[in-house]
């Protein structure tokens, strides 16, 4: 099980930015999973996006608070069996107790953004087969990370993942699996993690749908209307770590 998911977007100085990715996969995350309860760990570059997707983040709210990370560049995700395995002890608690090397290598992290999700729901994809049960999100991932502006939005967004969104994705080529997460700790209230077994996939089978946003006659353009995204939301991102198998 890995209804737990930690979730930490960020930047990156360009000077020493090698040896931390060195570090980080190295060293950091072959430690980090070892921790109890924790399934496993995932890092992304988060790319640059499609002209059509670049058109749907142009028109989507941000938060206005400045209190909020701005990083946009990678994404460090960690699975566990339960949010609570990210608590006890906190993130901040862990990171007190390592090296001062390590303390040194985390302090690079510009705009750090964090949050601890907890799954609502989840369907698989045609590709499911792609990614074993307890193991990394696959090769390429979507994730955005909102709040919306009120309480009949929450319903309307809820239904629509139920009866929309999820059905969709359970028959579309190049998905491997797709999780509706709530929020423990964080910023957003809500986030989405979409994996795919490649962002061309990605590109070639869901952009058109989710290009439906656009469309004020459709139910999705409703909810680009009332969600507020952090920066840089919806993310997407190619798996640097564990590494990609050729061919994947």
């Amino acid at each position: 099980m890995d209804r737990g998911i930690r979730a930490v977007w960020y930047d990156l100085p360009q000077a020493g930015e090698e040896a931390y990715l060195a570090w980080l996969h190295d060293v950091h995350l072959p430690e980090l999973v070892k921790r109890h309860g924790y399934a496993w760990g995932a890092h992304y570059r988060i790319t640059d996006s499609s002209p059509r997707m670049r058109e749907i983040h142009d028109r989507l709210a941000r938060p206005d608070d400045s209190n909020v990370g701005t990083g946009t560049d990678f994404l460090l995700l960690l699975g566990a069996s339960s949010p609570h395995d990210f608590c006890d002890p906190t993130p901040a608690r862990v990171e007190e107790g390592t090296s001062a090397d390590t303390r040194d290598m985390l302090s690079k992290r510009i705009g750090a953004r964090a949050c601890i999700f907890v799954e609502e729901a989840k369907v698989n994809g045609p590709e499911a087969r792609e990614r074993q049960r307890g193991t990394a999100p696959g090769p390429a991932i979507q994730m955005g990370s909102f709040r919306t502006k009120t309480e009949d939005d929450e319903f309307d967004l809820c239904s629509w993942y139920a009866q929309y969104r999820f059905p969709a994705m359970a028959a579309m080529p190049g998905c491997i699996a797709a999780r509706k997460l709530v929020t423990v700790a964080g910023w957003a209230n809500h986030s989405v993690l979409y994996e795919f077994t490649s962002l061309e996939e990605r590109e070639k089978h869901f952009q058109d749908h989710e290009s439906l946003a656009l469309d004020k006659k459709e139910w999705t353009n409703r909810i680009i209307g009332y969600t507020v995204h952090a920066p840089g939301s919806p993310s997407l991102g190619r798996r640097l770590w564990p590494k990609v198998e050729t061919g994947a």
